[in-house]
C-alpha cells in the first residue's frame, strides 16, 4: 500500500526535529551552551596604518533644549561627543594639545581628562571660534613600545557635553577640523565620515625650534613673550613650598601691576606668601569646604587665601627688605616689568609661597601645579598663556657662594604671548592726521569699549566721525559742539545720536608733516586721558614700507628693531619718562587737559618711487604703547576738497599749535 506523500513529509519532519533535540539539546538548555565570544570591536578606519598622533572626533547625542522655537538657526540642542588621542607611533607626545574648530555656536558645559588652555576660561566657555585642550591630569601620551600596549598610557579619551546651535534634526553637528596644537607637529589629512572625524599627525621632519633649551628628561623649554615657571623648592607631608618666577622676555611687551591668576584644580590653599600677596585675605571657603573636612583641627585663621582663583599681586618697592613679607630677590616692583630692551634689571618679578594639599595628594611625591594660569595689567597687552608643562628641574646658585647650584623638587612652564585685541576690547587708540587734510581720523567707536549706561546717551554701533584737529586737544565729553560744526562746514548730516567715544585710557596722534622727494616728517603726540601717570612709557610703531628709511627722532630716544621687522621702538629722553595723569583746567569752564609727550621723527627715501606717502606709507600698520596693540583708525586722511590751499595751510598751522602747547603739561 503506498503512502501518501503528506504523511512521509510530516514524519520527516519529525525525524529532524527529534534528532536537533538529542544532539543539540532543546531551546531551554541554550544557556548551557558555550557560545564563542563576539569579536572585539576594531580600530577607527586609518588607525591601524598611522606612525604618528591618531586623532578622532565623535559625535555621540543630541536633544533639543528649552526654550523651542521655530527659527531652527537659533534652536538649542544639548549635545555629547568625544575625542580620542592615541599615541600610534615611536616617538613620546609630551604635553599634548588638541584644537577642535568647532563651528555651530558651540558652548562647552564639561569635558573629562582635558582643560581649556586658549583663555576660554572655565566651564561653560564659548567655543564657536575653536578651543585648544591640554591633558589634566595626565599630560602625555607614552608609546606602545614602551608601554606594551598599554593603551591608558599611551591614549587619551575626552568626553563631551555641550549646547550648539541650528541644524535641522537629521543633521551631525561635527566640528570643521581636528589637529594637535602642538609644536612641529602636522596633520595633513582629514578624513570625514557620517558621525566621527580622523586624522593621523605626524612629526614634521623640517621643524626645528630656536626656543628649545637642551634635551633632557622632560619637555624642552619654550620661550614667549611672558615666561612663568612654577618651581617646588621644598615637599612635605601635606604641604610644599613653591617659588613664581615671572619673566617678561618680549621685545614690545610690559606689564604694569599686574595681575596674576590660576586655578586650584585639587583642593590646594595658599598658606602664606613672600614677595607678593593675594588681593583677598580669607579663609571662609577653607572652614566650609573639603580642606574643613580633611585637615581636623587646623587653624585656619592663620591661611592667606582658600579661593579656588586666587588674584596675586606685587607688593609695593617699600616691602621689599622686609624680613616676613618681602626680602626675596627680584620681588616688590609695584608690578612694574618692562621691556628687556629698555632695563633687564627689571625685566623679571619672583614670589614664595606655601601650599598645603588635600587627600589622596598628601605624600611628598604627589605634586600637580595649579591650572588655567592668566596674566593682566593696567594697560598692557592680552595674554594668550598655555598650560603648565613639566620641564627639568631648575636650577638655582647655592647659597654660600661656592659655586654648586641646587635643584628644585619639580618644575613646571607656562608660556604667555601677546595676543592681538578683540574688536571694542583695545586699551589705546590712534587718530591720524596730515599736512594736505583738514580733518583728524578718529580711531573706532567704543575702541576699548562701552558701557550700557553710556550708550543710552550715544550709537555704539555707528562710525566715528571726522574730528577738526583742534578736538584731539579735549575729552571726549567736550567734544560734541566741534565735531557737529565740523560736520555743517563738510556739508554732512550729524546724526541725532552721536558715536560713542572711543574710551580709550591713551590715545596717540600721528600726524604726517611734510612729503618731499629725499624724505618725509611725521609728528607723533602721546594723550594720558587717566588718573594714573605712566612711568618709564614706551610706544612703537610698524611701518611696513617705511621704516627702513628711519632717520632721527628728536624729544625721544628712538631706536629701529631687528624683531618684530619694520618696528620702531620709542621712550622718553632722561627726565621725560614719565606720561602725567589728566590735569583739571585752568578754571570751572575749561576742559581738563590731558598729559601729554610729543616728537617730530625724519625719514629719508631710499628709493622714492617705492613710497607713496599719501596712500598710506607714511600711516602705522600697528602701534603699540607699554606693550598693547592700539586700535587704528578705518580709513586715512584725504586731501581737502573745501577749503583752498591758503585757509588749509592756516588751519594746519593753528592745530599744530594747539597739540604742542603747552608741550609737557
Amino acid at each position: 500500500m503506498k503512502m501518501p506523500w503528506m504523511k512521509l513529509i510530516c514524519l520527516a519532519f519529525l525525524f529532524l526535529s527529534l534528532r536537533n533535540q538529542i544532539c543539540y539539546g532543546a531551546p531551554d538548555d541554550y544557556d548551557d551552551y558555550d557560545e564563542e565570544e563576539e569579536p572585539k570591536e576594531k580600530n577607527p578606519p586609518g588607525q591601524d596604518k598611522c606612525n604618528g598622533i591618531f586623532l578622532t572626533y565623535t559625535f555621540t547625542e543630541r536633544n533639543k533644549e528649552l526654550p523651542h522655537v521655530k527659527n531652527v538657526t537659533a534652536q538649542a540642542w544639548s549635545f555629547k561627543s568625544k575625542a580620542t588621542l592615541v599615541n600610534t607611533g615611536l616617538e613620546e607626545l609630551k604635553g599634548w594639545k588638541m584644537f577642535i574648530r568647532f563651528q555651530h555656536r558651540e558652548v562647552l558645559v564639561s569635558a573629562t581628562n582635558a582643560i581649556l588652555v586658549d583663555g576660554a576660561g572655565d566651564f561653560p566657555a564659548k567655543v564657536e571660534k575653536g578651543a585648544t585642550l591640554s591633558g589634566y591630569p595626565n599630560t602625555d601620551l607614552k608609546t606602545s613600545v614602551d608601554t606594551a600596549g598599554d593603551l591608558t598610557k599611551m591614549s587619551t579619551e575626552i568626553e563631551f557635553t555641550g549646547t550648539m546651535f541650528g541644524l535641522n534634526e537629521k543633521a551631525i553637528p561635527l566640528p570643521k577640523s581636528i589637529r594637535l596644537a602642538n609644536d612641529g607637529w602636522k596633520c595633513p589629512t582629514l578624513t570625514t565620515y557620517r558621525t566621527f572625524l580622523t586624522t593621523c599627525c605626524h612629526k614634521d621632519p623640517k621643524y626645528k625650534s630656536l626656543n628649545q633649551s637642551a634635551k633632557g628628561k622632560y619637555t624642552p623649554r619654550q620661550y614667549g613673550d611672558v615666561n612663568l615657571m612654577y618651581d617646588v623648592l621644598k615637599s612635605y607631608e601635606g604641604s610644599y613650598e613653591a617659588q613664581v618666577t615671572i619673566d617678561n622676555d618680549g621685545t614690545l611687551s610690559r606689564l604694569d601691576n599686574w595681575n596674576l591668576t590660576w586655578e586650584w584644580m585639587r583642593g590646594e590653599f595658599i598658606h602664606s606668601m613672600r614677595g607678593a600677596y593675594t588681593r583677598r585675605i580669607e579663609y571662609s571657603d577653607c572652614i566650609f569646604g573639603l580642606p574643613g573636612q580633611y585637615l581636623k583641627g587646623f587653624d585656619f585663621s592663620q591661611v592667606m587665601n582658600c579661593e579656588k582663583r586666587p588674584v596675586i599681586s606685587d607688593l609695593p618697592l617699600e616691602k621689599a627688605n622686609d624680613t616676613e613679607i618681602g626680602h626675596i630677590p627680584n620681588c616688590c616692583k609695584n608690578g612694574s616689568l618692562v621691556s628687556p630692551l629698555m632695563d633687564e634689571n627689571n625685566a623679571r618679578a619672583v614670589f614664595q609661597l606655601r601650599v598645603y594639599k588635600l587627600p589622596p595628594d598628601t605624600p611628598k611625591t604627589v605634586l600637580y601645579p595649579p591650572q588655567r594660569w592668566n596674566i593682566t595689567s593696567l594697560v598692557s597687552a592680552h595674554y594668550h598663556c598655555s598650560a603648565p608643562v613639566r620641564v627639568d628641574p631648575s636650577a638655582f646658585p647655592e647659597a654660600t657662594g661656592t659655586g654648586a647650584k641646587t635643584y628644585a623638587v619639580s618644575s613646571w612652564q607656562v608660556v604667555c604671548n601677546m595676543t592681538k585685541p578683540e574688536k571694542k576690547r583695545a586699551k589705546c587708540c590712534v587718530s591720524f592726521t596730515a599736512y594736505y587734510s583738514n580733518g583728524a581720523v578718529p580711531c573706532s567707536t567704543c575702541a576699548c569699549g562701552c558701557d550700557d549706561s553710556q550708550t543710552d546717551k550715544c550709537n555704539p554701533s555707528s562710525r566715528a566721525m571726522l574730528l577738526p584737529p583742534d578736538a584731539l586737544l579735549l575729552p571726549a565729553v567736550n567734544r560734541t559742539a566741534k565735531i557737529k560744526a565740523y560736520a555743517k562746514l563738510k556739508k554732512k548730516p550729524a546724526p541725532r545720536a552721536m558715536p560713542c567715544p572711543d574710551n580709550c585710557v591713551v590715545s596717540i596722534n600721528w600726524h604726517v608733516s611734510s612729503d618731499h622727494k629725499a624724505g618725509w616728517t611725521a609728528r607723533m603726540t602721546l594723550f594720558n586721558w587717566g588718573e594714573t601717570q605712566f612711568k618709564d612709557w614706551y610706544a612703537a610703531v610698524e611701518l611696513k614700507k617705511a621704516a627702513s628709511g628711519y632717520d632721527d627722532v628728536y624729544s625721544f630716544n628712538g631706536t629701529k628693531l631687528v624683531s618684530p621687522k619694520n618696528t620702531i621702538f620709542f621712550q622718553g629722553l632722561k627726565g621725560l619718562e614719565y606720561l602725567i595723569e589728566i590735569k583739571n583746567g585752568s578754571s570751572d569752564s575749561k576742559p581738563k587737559v590731558p598729559g601729554k609727550q610729543q616728537s617730530v621723527i625724519s625719514f629719508t627715501k631710499k628709493k622714492p618711487e617705492a613710497i607713496n606717502i599719501r596712500k598710506g606709507d607714511g600711516f602705522p600698520s600697528k602701534v603699540f604703547f607699554n606693550g598693547a596693540e592700539c586700535a587704528l583708525p578705518d580709513s586715512l586722511p584725504s586731501a581737502a576738497t573745501l577749503l583752498s590751499s591758503m585757509p588749509l595751510l592756516f588751519f594746519s598751522a593753528i592745530a599744530f599749535l594747539l597739540i604742542t602747547y603747552p608741550f609737557h603739561s
